[in-house]
């Protein structure tokens, strides 16, 4: 058996690796009562950084 070596990460850092490779997030959530939906919530997100290799979608006016 090996021993895994634990580390800590900063928040900072979490979110520098997080951006840099992007993440995708999705979810459903539906409230339902009596099996009646009443609120359905469907949620995709892309988070990312933006930089020479990866512009943004949004490109300002020159």
């Amino acid at each position: 058996m090996t021993v895994v070596e634990r580390r800590e990460v900063a928040l900072v850092d979490l979110l520098d690796r997080l951006l840099a490779g992007g993440v995708v997030i999705t979810g459903d959530i539906t409230l339902r009562i009596a099996d009646v939906d009443l609120v359905r919530i469907d949620l995709n997100a892309l988070i990312s950084s933006v930089n020479e290799q990866v512009p943004s979608p949004w490109r300002s006016p020159l």
